[in-house]
Protein backbone atom coordinates (compact mmCIF):
# COMPACT_ATOMS: atom_id res chain seq x y z
CA UNK A 1 0.00 0.00 0.00
CA UNK A 2 1.21 3.61 -1.01
CA UNK A 3 1.60 6.11 1.64
CA UNK A 4 -0.80 8.34 -0.63
CA UNK A 5 -3.67 5.72 -0.04
CA UNK A 6 -5.15 6.73 3.57
CA UNK A 7 -5.26 11.00 2.31
CA UNK A 8 -6.54 9.70 -0.64
CA UNK A 9 -9.32 7.56 0.08
CA UNK A 10 -10.22 10.04 3.09
CA UNK A 11 -10.65 12.89 0.92
CA UNK A 12 -11.52 11.98 -2.40
CA UNK A 13 -15.37 13.12 -3.17
CA UNK A 14 -15.08 10.85 -6.32
CA UNK A 15 -14.75 7.99 -4.02
CA UNK A 16 -16.95 9.45 -1.28
CA UNK A 17 -19.21 11.72 -2.38
CA UNK A 18 -20.04 14.51 -0.07
CA UNK A 19 -24.02 15.54 0.41
CA UNK A 20 -24.64 18.21 -2.38
CA UNK A 21 -26.43 21.36 -0.34
CA UNK A 22 -29.41 22.97 -1.55
CA UNK A 23 -27.90 25.97 -3.15
CA UNK A 24 -25.50 24.23 -4.99
CA UNK A 25 -28.13 21.95 -6.82
CA UNK A 26 -29.45 25.30 -7.73
CA UNK A 27 -26.32 26.57 -9.55
CA UNK A 28 -25.25 23.81 -11.41
CA UNK A 29 -28.37 24.20 -12.90
CA UNK A 30 -28.69 28.09 -13.32
CA UNK A 31 -26.44 28.53 -16.57
CA UNK A 32 -28.30 25.52 -18.72
CA UNK A 33 -31.42 27.04 -17.32
CA UNK A 34 -30.99 30.55 -18.40
CA UNK A 35 -29.59 29.15 -21.54
CA UNK A 36 -33.01 27.72 -22.52
CA UNK A 37 -34.50 30.99 -21.56
CA UNK A 38 -32.53 33.43 -23.49
CA UNK A 39 -32.54 30.95 -26.47
CA UNK A 40 -36.51 31.00 -26.19
CA UNK A 41 -36.63 35.14 -26.05
CA UNK A 42 -34.42 35.10 -29.15
CA UNK A 43 -37.37 32.64 -30.79
CA UNK A 44 -39.90 34.82 -29.85
CA UNK A 45 -38.23 38.47 -29.49
CA UNK A 46 -37.26 40.84 -32.77
CA UNK A 47 -34.77 43.16 -32.87
CA UNK A 48 -31.73 43.10 -31.20
CA UNK A 49 -33.32 40.73 -28.20
CA UNK A 50 -33.26 37.97 -30.91
CA UNK A 51 -29.67 37.83 -30.20
CA UNK A 52 -30.51 37.15 -26.42
CA UNK A 53 -27.75 34.81 -25.96
CA UNK A 54 -25.21 37.12 -27.07
CA UNK A 55 -26.04 39.42 -24.75
CA UNK A 56 -25.95 37.29 -22.36
CA UNK A 57 -22.67 36.02 -23.05
CA UNK A 58 -21.52 39.60 -23.22
CA UNK A 59 -22.53 40.63 -19.87
CA UNK A 60 -20.78 37.77 -18.20
CA UNK A 61 -17.94 37.61 -19.84
CA UNK A 62 -17.53 41.68 -19.04
CA UNK A 63 -18.63 40.59 -15.29
CA UNK A 64 -15.35 38.49 -15.43
CA UNK A 65 -12.97 41.32 -16.70
CA UNK A 66 -14.87 43.89 -13.81
CA UNK A 67 -13.95 41.31 -11.06
CA UNK A 68 -10.45 40.65 -12.28
CA UNK A 69 -9.69 44.60 -12.93
CA UNK A 70 -11.68 45.27 -9.12
CA UNK A 71 -9.16 42.80 -7.38
CA UNK A 72 -6.34 44.34 -9.29
CA UNK A 73 -6.64 47.83 -8.92
CA UNK A 74 -5.57 47.84 -5.49
CA UNK A 75 -1.90 46.56 -5.95
CA UNK A 76 -1.70 48.02 -9.63
CA UNK A 77 1.07 49.79 -8.18
CA UNK A 78 2.90 46.99 -6.59
CA UNK A 79 2.20 44.14 -8.71
CA UNK A 80 4.73 41.45 -6.69
CA UNK A 81 4.90 38.02 -5.32
CA UNK A 82 5.34 37.35 -1.23
CA UNK A 83 7.53 38.84 0.48
CA UNK A 84 11.36 37.82 0.67
CA UNK A 85 12.71 35.10 2.91
CA UNK A 86 15.07 36.36 5.71
CA UNK A 87 18.62 36.09 4.55
CA UNK A 88 19.52 33.23 7.03
CA UNK A 89 16.65 31.24 6.02
CA UNK A 90 17.34 27.34 5.96
CA UNK A 91 17.45 26.06 2.58
CA UNK A 92 14.72 23.23 1.59
CA UNK A 93 15.71 20.60 -0.01
CA UNK A 94 13.70 20.34 -3.72
CA UNK A 95 13.12 17.06 -5.50
CA UNK A 96 11.84 17.57 -8.93
CA UNK A 97 9.65 14.64 -10.78
CA UNK A 98 9.85 14.97 -14.77
CA UNK A 99 6.94 12.86 -16.11
CA UNK A 100 7.39 11.70 -19.52
CA UNK A 101 6.17 9.40 -22.14
CA UNK A 102 8.09 8.92 -25.42
CA UNK A 103 9.70 12.32 -25.00
CA UNK A 104 12.84 11.34 -26.50
CA UNK A 105 13.09 15.08 -28.49
CA UNK A 106 12.38 17.08 -25.85
CA UNK A 107 14.42 15.00 -22.72
CA UNK A 108 17.84 16.21 -22.67
CA UNK A 109 16.88 19.89 -23.09
CA UNK A 110 14.60 19.61 -20.54
CA UNK A 111 16.93 18.01 -18.11
CA UNK A 112 19.35 20.46 -18.84
CA UNK A 113 17.49 23.26 -18.17
CA UNK A 114 16.31 22.38 -14.82
CA UNK A 115 19.84 20.91 -14.00
CA UNK A 116 21.20 24.20 -15.23
CA UNK A 117 18.90 26.73 -12.87
CA UNK A 118 20.63 28.68 -10.03
CA UNK A 119 19.51 26.80 -6.58
CA UNK A 120 19.11 23.57 -8.76
CA UNK A 121 17.07 20.50 -7.47
CA UNK A 122 18.51 18.62 -4.98
CA UNK A 123 17.32 15.42 -6.92
CA UNK A 124 15.45 15.27 -10.14
CA UNK A 125 13.44 11.59 -10.64
CA UNK A 126 12.08 11.00 -14.46
CA UNK A 127 9.33 8.98 -14.24
CA UNK A 128 9.28 7.26 -17.38
CA UNK A 129 5.67 6.67 -17.85
CA UNK A 130 5.83 3.27 -20.82
CA UNK A 131 8.01 4.88 -23.08
CA UNK A 132 8.44 2.87 -26.54
CA UNK A 133 10.22 5.77 -28.63
CA UNK A 134 14.20 6.68 -27.95
CA UNK A 135 13.70 7.77 -24.40
CA UNK A 136 16.38 4.94 -23.22
CA UNK A 137 19.07 5.73 -25.55
CA UNK A 138 18.91 9.76 -24.90
CA UNK A 139 19.35 8.86 -21.03
CA UNK A 140 21.64 6.43 -21.63
CA UNK A 141 23.87 8.58 -24.04
CA UNK A 142 23.67 11.74 -22.55
CA UNK A 143 23.71 10.79 -19.05
CA UNK A 144 25.03 7.33 -18.71
CA UNK A 145 21.80 5.97 -16.97
CA UNK A 146 21.50 2.37 -17.32
CA UNK A 147 17.82 1.15 -18.09
CA UNK A 148 16.65 -0.07 -14.75
CA UNK A 149 13.54 -2.87 -14.31
CA UNK A 150 10.39 -2.05 -14.42
CA UNK A 151 8.86 -0.79 -11.06
CA UNK A 152 12.92 0.51 -10.01
CA UNK A 153 14.88 3.57 -9.95
CA UNK A 154 18.02 3.77 -11.21
CA UNK A 155 21.44 4.30 -10.19
CA UNK A 156 22.37 7.90 -9.69
CA UNK A 157 23.93 9.43 -13.06
CA UNK A 158 27.61 9.71 -13.68
CA UNK A 159 27.12 12.92 -15.31
CA UNK A 160 24.14 14.19 -13.20
CA UNK A 161 24.70 13.14 -10.06
CA UNK A 162 21.44 14.20 -9.09
CA UNK A 163 19.21 12.25 -11.54
CA UNK A 164 17.36 9.28 -11.49
CA UNK A 165 15.33 7.22 -13.87
CA UNK A 166 12.10 5.84 -12.63
CA UNK A 167 11.23 3.00 -14.86
CA UNK A 168 7.40 2.04 -15.12
CA UNK A 169 4.46 0.15 -17.04
CA UNK A 170 2.18 2.79 -18.79
CA UNK A 171 -0.46 3.91 -16.57
CA UNK A 172 -0.93 7.62 -17.40
CA UNK A 173 0.91 10.66 -15.67
CA UNK A 174 -0.39 10.69 -12.49
CA UNK A 175 0.02 7.31 -11.45
CA UNK A 176 3.99 8.07 -12.60
CA UNK A 177 3.47 11.16 -10.41
CA UNK A 178 2.47 9.03 -7.52
CA UNK A 179 4.77 6.62 -7.88
CA UNK A 180 7.68 9.09 -7.70
CA UNK A 181 6.23 11.22 -4.61
CA UNK A 182 7.11 8.53 -2.05
CA UNK A 183 10.95 7.58 -3.64
CA UNK A 184 11.32 11.40 -3.13
CA UNK A 185 12.49 12.49 0.67
CA UNK A 186 12.53 16.49 0.27
CA UNK A 187 10.82 18.84 1.92
CA UNK A 188 9.97 20.56 -1.83
CA UNK A 189 8.01 19.09 -4.45
CA UNK A 190 8.60 20.42 -7.95
CA UNK A 191 6.53 18.98 -11.21
CA UNK A 192 7.92 19.46 -14.59
CA UNK A 193 6.37 18.45 -17.78
CA UNK A 194 8.76 17.43 -20.11
CA UNK A 195 7.96 20.53 -23.11
CA UNK A 196 8.29 23.01 -20.22
CA UNK A 197 11.85 24.84 -19.77
CA UNK A 198 12.00 27.16 -17.14
CA UNK A 199 13.62 30.38 -17.33
CA UNK A 200 16.92 31.80 -15.37
CA UNK A 201 16.12 32.20 -11.80
CA UNK A 202 12.69 30.59 -11.88
CA UNK A 203 13.23 27.98 -9.17
CA UNK A 204 15.25 30.84 -6.89
CA UNK A 205 11.90 32.44 -6.81
CA UNK A 206 9.84 29.46 -6.55
CA UNK A 207 11.84 28.20 -3.71
CA UNK A 208 12.00 31.93 -2.12
CA UNK A 209 7.99 31.99 -2.00
CA UNK A 210 7.88 28.47 -0.08
CA UNK A 211 10.81 30.01 2.45
CA UNK A 212 8.86 33.14 2.61
CA UNK A 213 5.49 31.66 3.85
CA UNK A 214 5.41 28.44 5.72
CA UNK A 215 1.26 28.62 4.85
CA UNK A 216 2.35 27.91 1.06
CA UNK A 217 1.32 24.32 0.42
CA UNK A 218 1.72 24.49 -3.63
CA UNK A 219 2.17 27.23 -6.39
CA UNK A 220 2.33 27.62 -9.85
CA UNK A 221 5.14 29.20 -12.25
CA UNK A 222 3.78 31.35 -15.05
CA UNK A 223 3.85 29.90 -18.01
CA UNK A 224 4.48 31.17 -21.85
CA UNK A 225 3.42 29.57 -24.84
CA UNK A 226 5.97 29.07 -27.06
CA UNK A 227 4.92 27.30 -30.59
CA UNK A 228 7.27 27.28 -33.35
CA UNK A 229 9.07 29.10 -36.06
CA UNK A 230 6.65 28.36 -39.34
CA UNK A 231 3.55 31.00 -40.14
CA UNK A 232 0.88 28.76 -38.40
CA UNK A 233 2.77 27.97 -35.99
CA UNK A 234 3.58 31.45 -34.99
CA UNK A 235 -0.32 32.59 -35.42
CA UNK A 236 -1.18 30.16 -32.28
CA UNK A 237 1.92 31.54 -30.28
CA UNK A 238 0.57 34.86 -31.08
CA UNK A 239 -2.87 34.46 -29.83
CA UNK A 240 -2.10 32.05 -26.92
CA UNK A 241 0.64 34.42 -25.68
CA UNK A 242 -1.97 37.32 -25.08
CA UNK A 243 -3.97 34.54 -23.41
CA UNK A 244 -1.90 33.16 -21.50
CA UNK A 245 -1.47 37.04 -19.69
CA UNK A 246 -5.34 37.45 -18.99
CA UNK A 247 -5.43 34.00 -17.53
CA UNK A 248 -2.34 34.32 -15.48
CA UNK A 249 -3.85 37.65 -14.64
CA UNK A 250 -7.22 36.38 -13.39
CA UNK A 251 -4.91 33.51 -11.08
CA UNK A 252 -3.26 37.02 -9.96
CA UNK A 253 -6.81 38.16 -8.86
CA UNK A 254 -8.60 35.05 -7.49
CA UNK A 255 -5.46 34.07 -5.18
CA UNK A 256 -6.24 37.49 -3.56
CA UNK A 257 -9.64 36.33 -2.78
CA UNK A 258 -7.90 32.89 -1.63
CA UNK A 259 -9.68 30.98 -4.62
CA UNK A 260 -7.07 30.49 -6.99
CA UNK A 261 -7.81 26.76 -7.85
CA UNK A 262 -5.49 26.56 -11.24
CA UNK A 263 -1.74 25.00 -10.29
CA UNK A 264 -0.32 24.00 -13.41
CA UNK A 265 1.17 21.18 -13.12
CA UNK A 266 3.78 21.93 -16.25
CA UNK A 267 5.61 23.27 -13.43
CA UNK A 268 4.27 23.63 -10.13
CA UNK A 269 5.87 23.56 -6.72
CA UNK A 270 3.80 21.70 -3.23
CA UNK A 271 5.17 20.51 0.19
CA UNK A 272 5.35 17.29 -0.05
CA UNK A 273 3.99 16.51 3.44
CA UNK A 274 0.51 18.07 2.01
CA UNK A 275 0.76 16.40 -1.11
CA UNK A 276 0.83 12.90 0.72
CA UNK A 277 -1.75 14.41 3.23
CA UNK A 278 -4.23 14.63 0.83
CA UNK A 279 -3.04 11.50 -1.38
CA UNK A 280 -1.31 12.31 -3.96
CA UNK A 281 -2.86 12.84 -7.55
CA UNK A 282 -6.07 11.31 -8.75
CA UNK A 283 -5.63 8.81 -11.97
CA UNK A 284 -8.83 9.43 -12.94
CA UNK A 285 -8.81 12.83 -13.13
CA UNK A 286 -8.34 14.38 -16.97
CA UNK A 287 -6.64 17.25 -14.99
CA UNK A 288 -5.13 15.63 -11.80
CA UNK A 289 -2.78 19.32 -10.94
CA UNK A 290 -6.48 20.98 -10.62
CA UNK A 291 -8.20 18.04 -9.25
CA UNK A 292 -5.51 18.34 -6.28
CA UNK A 293 -5.78 21.28 -5.41
CA UNK A 294 -9.55 21.01 -5.06
CA UNK A 295 -8.44 18.52 -2.03
CA UNK A 296 -6.02 20.45 -0.74
CA UNK A 297 -9.14 22.65 0.20
CA UNK A 298 -11.03 20.62 1.58
CA UNK A 299 -8.77 18.77 4.16
CA UNK A 300 -7.76 22.84 5.00
CA UNK A 301 -11.51 23.37 5.81
CA UNK A 302 -12.23 19.81 7.31
CA UNK A 303 -9.27 20.32 10.05
CA UNK A 304 -9.21 24.44 10.17
CA UNK A 305 -5.64 24.58 8.63
CA UNK A 306 -4.35 27.83 6.95
CA UNK A 307 -3.13 26.23 3.62
CA UNK A 308 -2.38 28.96 0.66
CA UNK A 309 -2.22 28.58 -2.70
CA UNK A 310 -0.56 31.06 -4.98
CA UNK A 311 1.07 32.23 -8.59
CA UNK A 312 4.59 33.10 -8.38
CA UNK A 313 5.07 35.88 -11.32
CA UNK A 314 8.89 35.71 -11.19
CA UNK A 315 8.87 31.69 -12.11
CA UNK A 316 8.49 31.54 -15.72
CA UNK A 317 9.03 28.71 -17.40
CA UNK A 318 8.08 28.42 -21.10
CA UNK A 319 6.19 25.60 -22.54
CA UNK A 320 5.26 23.68 -25.96
CA UNK A 321 1.82 24.40 -26.35
CA UNK A 322 -0.63 23.42 -29.81
CA UNK A 323 0.46 25.24 -32.91
CA UNK A 324 -2.01 23.87 -35.00
CA UNK A 325 -6.06 23.40 -34.86
CA UNK A 326 -6.71 19.98 -34.05
CA UNK A 327 -3.80 19.74 -31.15
CA UNK A 328 -5.48 22.72 -29.72
CA UNK A 329 -8.80 21.50 -29.53
CA UNK A 330 -7.57 18.11 -28.43
CA UNK A 331 -5.83 20.37 -25.44
CA UNK A 332 -9.17 22.03 -24.73
CA UNK A 333 -11.09 19.08 -24.81
CA UNK A 334 -9.04 17.37 -22.41
CA UNK A 335 -8.45 20.45 -20.21
CA UNK A 336 -12.25 21.42 -20.56
CA UNK A 337 -13.78 17.77 -19.88
CA UNK A 338 -11.13 17.40 -16.89
CA UNK A 339 -12.97 20.74 -15.52
CA UNK A 340 -16.25 19.62 -15.89
CA UNK A 341 -15.30 16.04 -14.00
CA UNK A 342 -13.52 18.30 -11.19
CA UNK A 343 -16.25 20.74 -11.04
CA UNK A 344 -18.79 17.82 -10.57
CA UNK A 345 -16.75 15.64 -8.46
CA UNK A 346 -17.02 18.95 -5.67
CA UNK A 347 -20.30 19.94 -5.93
CA UNK A 348 -20.95 20.13 -3.15
CA UNK A 349 -18.63 22.76 -2.26
CA UNK A 350 -20.36 25.22 -4.97
CA UNK A 351 -21.94 28.10 -3.06
CA UNK A 352 -21.11 26.92 0.18
CA UNK A 353 -20.23 29.91 2.67
CA UNK A 354 -18.28 26.82 4.11
CA UNK A 355 -15.39 26.72 2.41
CA UNK A 356 -15.15 30.79 2.47
CA UNK A 357 -14.72 33.02 -0.80
CA UNK A 358 -13.70 29.88 -2.56
CA UNK A 359 -17.12 28.91 -2.00
CA UNK A 360 -19.10 31.38 -2.79
CA UNK A 361 -17.22 33.13 -5.13
CA UNK A 362 -15.28 30.67 -7.19
CA UNK A 363 -17.00 27.79 -7.69
CA UNK A 364 -20.07 30.01 -8.41
CA UNK A 365 -18.20 31.63 -11.24
CA UNK A 366 -16.26 28.24 -12.65
CA UNK A 367 -20.55 26.38 -12.05
CA UNK A 368 -21.21 28.94 -14.24
CA UNK A 369 -18.02 28.44 -16.49
CA UNK A 370 -19.42 25.08 -17.22
CA UNK A 371 -21.48 26.30 -19.87
CA UNK A 372 -20.42 29.60 -21.38
CA UNK A 373 -18.62 28.12 -24.02
CA UNK A 374 -22.17 26.99 -25.32
CA UNK A 375 -23.60 30.33 -25.13
CA UNK A 376 -20.49 31.77 -27.41
CA UNK A 377 -20.99 28.98 -29.82
CA UNK A 378 -24.45 29.71 -30.29
CA UNK A 379 -24.36 33.27 -30.21
CA UNK A 380 -22.23 33.18 -33.06
CA UNK A 381 -24.77 30.30 -35.16
CA UNK A 382 -27.71 32.80 -34.30
CA UNK A 383 -25.25 35.95 -35.82
CA UNK A 384 -24.31 33.81 -39.11
CA UNK A 385 -28.23 32.88 -39.67
CA UNK A 386 -29.38 36.83 -39.09
CA UNK A 387 -27.04 37.44 -41.90
CA UNK A 388 -28.07 34.75 -44.52
CA UNK A 389 -31.55 35.38 -43.93
CA UNK A 390 -30.82 39.09 -44.72
CA UNK A 391 -31.57 41.00 -41.68
CA UNK A 392 -28.96 43.04 -41.78
CA UNK A 393 -30.17 45.89 -39.50
CA UNK A 394 -30.20 43.45 -36.48
CA UNK A 395 -26.46 42.11 -37.57
CA UNK A 396 -25.82 45.76 -37.39
CA UNK A 397 -27.23 46.01 -34.08
CA UNK A 398 -25.38 43.43 -32.91
CA UNK A 399 -22.23 44.48 -34.10
CA UNK A 400 -22.39 47.43 -32.56
CA UNK A 401 -22.24 45.34 -29.33
CA UNK A 402 -19.68 43.49 -30.39
CA UNK A 403 -17.74 46.63 -30.75
CA UNK A 404 -18.48 47.69 -27.44
CA UNK A 405 -17.74 44.62 -26.09
CA UNK A 406 -13.88 44.90 -28.29
CA UNK A 407 -13.30 48.19 -26.81
CA UNK A 408 -14.03 47.08 -23.43
CA UNK A 409 -11.67 43.97 -23.79
CA UNK A 410 -8.99 46.27 -25.61
CA UNK A 411 -8.92 48.48 -22.77
CA UNK A 412 -8.42 46.11 -20.53
CA UNK A 413 -6.05 43.86 -22.36
CA UNK A 414 -3.66 46.94 -22.72
CA UNK A 415 -4.01 47.97 -18.82
CA UNK A 416 -3.46 43.78 -17.84
CA UNK A 417 -0.21 43.92 -20.35
CA UNK A 418 1.64 46.75 -18.36
CA UNK A 419 0.77 44.90 -15.02
CA UNK A 420 2.08 41.78 -16.14
CA UNK A 421 5.14 43.60 -17.66
CA UNK A 422 5.40 44.48 -13.75
CA UNK A 423 4.53 41.60 -12.21
CA UNK A 424 6.97 39.18 -14.14
CA UNK A 425 9.42 41.59 -15.41
CA UNK A 426 8.53 39.29 -19.40
CA UNK A 427 8.27 41.52 -22.59
CA UNK A 428 8.95 39.62 -25.12
CA UNK A 429 5.68 39.20 -27.40
CA UNK A 430 3.83 41.76 -25.90
CA UNK A 431 3.82 44.34 -28.42
CA UNK A 432 0.55 46.52 -27.78
CA UNK A 433 0.03 46.84 -31.93
CA UNK A 434 -0.45 43.04 -31.97
CA UNK A 435 -2.62 42.96 -28.77
CA UNK A 436 -4.87 45.31 -30.33
CA UNK A 437 -4.82 43.26 -34.23
CA UNK A 438 -5.20 40.05 -31.89
CA UNK A 439 -8.19 41.87 -30.20
CA UNK A 440 -10.32 42.57 -33.19
CA UNK A 441 -9.75 39.38 -34.42
CA UNK A 442 -10.00 36.52 -31.83
CA UNK A 443 -13.68 36.83 -31.26
CA UNK A 444 -14.00 35.33 -34.91
CA UNK A 445 -11.36 33.20 -34.94
CA UNK A 446 -9.06 32.00 -32.08
CA UNK A 447 -12.57 32.33 -29.43
CA UNK A 448 -14.62 30.22 -31.70
CA UNK A 449 -12.15 27.31 -31.81
CA UNK A 450 -11.28 27.63 -28.28
CA UNK A 451 -14.70 27.15 -27.61
CA UNK A 452 -15.20 24.51 -30.12
CA UNK A 453 -12.60 22.49 -28.36
CA UNK A 454 -14.63 22.94 -24.64
CA UNK A 455 -17.68 21.54 -26.25
CA UNK A 456 -15.67 18.76 -27.25
CA UNK A 457 -14.73 18.42 -23.56
CA UNK A 458 -18.10 17.88 -22.81
CA UNK A 459 -18.51 15.03 -25.26
CA UNK A 460 -15.05 13.63 -23.50
CA UNK A 461 -16.71 14.06 -19.77
CA UNK A 462 -19.97 12.71 -19.97
CA UNK A 463 -18.43 9.18 -22.16
CA UNK A 464 -15.26 9.35 -19.72
CA UNK A 465 -12.74 10.09 -22.49
CA UNK A 466 -9.86 12.09 -22.43
CA UNK A 467 -6.17 11.81 -22.22
CA UNK A 468 -2.69 13.16 -22.52
CA UNK A 469 -2.61 11.79 -26.26
CA UNK A 470 -0.28 11.67 -28.82
CA UNK A 471 2.26 14.23 -28.05
CA UNK A 472 4.05 16.35 -30.98
CA UNK A 473 6.66 18.85 -29.67
CA UNK A 474 7.30 21.37 -32.45
CA UNK A 475 9.50 23.96 -30.55
CA UNK A 476 11.72 23.13 -27.77
CA UNK A 477 14.86 22.60 -30.07
CA UNK A 478 13.95 26.18 -31.91
CA UNK A 479 13.29 28.23 -29.01
CA UNK A 480 16.29 27.58 -26.73
CA UNK A 481 20.11 28.19 -27.35
CA UNK A 482 22.73 25.35 -26.96
CA UNK A 483 22.51 24.94 -22.93
CA UNK A 484 25.76 25.28 -20.65
CA UNK A 485 26.88 22.05 -19.45
CA UNK A 486 24.74 20.09 -17.12
CA UNK A 487 25.49 21.28 -13.16
CA UNK A 488 26.20 18.52 -10.80
CA UNK A 489 23.37 18.38 -8.20
CA UNK A 490 23.97 17.00 -4.52
CA UNK A 491 21.61 13.56 -3.80
CA UNK A 492 19.48 13.72 -0.65
CA UNK A 493 20.77 11.74 2.10
CA UNK A 494 17.55 9.48 1.80
CA UNK A 495 16.15 8.51 -1.60
CA UNK A 496 14.19 5.01 -1.87
CA UNK A 497 15.81 2.52 -4.66
CA UNK A 498 12.80 0.79 -5.22
CA UNK A 499 9.08 1.70 -5.64
CA UNK A 500 7.76 0.06 -2.48
CA UNK A 501 4.45 -1.58 -3.14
Amino acid sequence: MSILDPGFRALSPRLSPRAVPWMGMVLAWAGPVLLIVVLWQSLGRGGLFSWSVGIAYITYDTFLLGFTAWQLWPVRNSMRDAPLPPANAPRAQLGAIIAARNEETSLRITIDTLAAQDQAPDLIVLADDGSTDGSAAVLREAYGLEQPALGEMSAPSPVLPGLRWLRLPHGGKARALNTAIPLIDTELLLTVDADTLLAPGALRAMRDAFAAEPELVAATGVLVPICGTRPTQRLFQWFQRYEYVRNFMSRFAWMRQDGLLLISGAFAGFRRAAVVRVGGFDPESMVEDYELIHRMYRHAHETGQDWRIRVVGRAIASTDAPASPMAFMRQRRRWFGGFLQTQHWNRDMVGNPAFGKLGTRMLVVKALDTVQPIYGLVAFAILVSLLVRGQLPVAGAIAAVMLGKVVIDLSFHFWSIALYRRWTGQSDGLGFGPALVASFLEPFTFQLLRHAGACWGWIAFLSGGGGWGKQSRTALTDAMAPLPAPVPAPVPARVAETVQS
